[in-house]
């Protein structure tokens, strides 16, 4: 790896862990809010993106009152989620369509947290798949024209 994807990766890592701590009572429980899962889209535009996310999620759940489950379930939502739009980008080309894809993917994904939580806290699977899903659609679906026009200024596939 690259020195500068190195950098660039810790940076996503440690500003991920960073904009997670500011919404902490809201980042672990059946109701979600974690504005720092934004940092998803920048997959969208460069797979080398993937570490610094996984790193950030992994880092930030060391912190997780669930403990080793929210390591595991957590970090594979987001490598499993990851990993479907690196393969999708390989088809699809429209950044917008892609974001869109990334927002779908891990929105459906948190049935994963959702049996975490089920498996962990007893919460009912289908409520909390709702309630966990709900708030990553609505912190992912704002992030689409945040991350979009961000990346006009900053154009993500070549910072990396």
């Amino acid at each position: 790896m690259k020195n500068k994807t190195l950098v660039v990766n810790a940076l996503i890592a440690a500003l991920y862990i960073a904009v997670s701590a500011l919404i902490v009572p809201f980042g672990f429980t059946n109701i979600q809010f974690r504005i720092s899962e934004v940092f998803n889209h920048l997959i969208v535009f460069n797979k080398k993106y993937f570490f610094g996310i996984v790193v950030g999620v992994f880092i930030y759940n060391l912190f997780s009152p669930l403990g080793w489950y929210d390591l595991v379930f957590g970090v594979a939502h987001s490598a499993i989620s990851l990993a479907i739009i690196i393969f999708l980008s390989k088809f699809v080309k429209n950044i917008i369509v892609l974001l869109i894809a990334n927002t779908i993917v891990f929105t459906f994904n948190m049935f994963i947290i959702a049996f975490e939580l089920n498996l962990v806290l007893n919460f009912p699977f289908l409520l909390t798949w709702l309630t966990t899903a709900a708030g990553e659609f609505t912190v992912l679906a704002i992030g689409i024209p945040i991350a979009y026009a961000l990346n006009k200024r900053v154009q993500f596939d070549k910072l990396i």
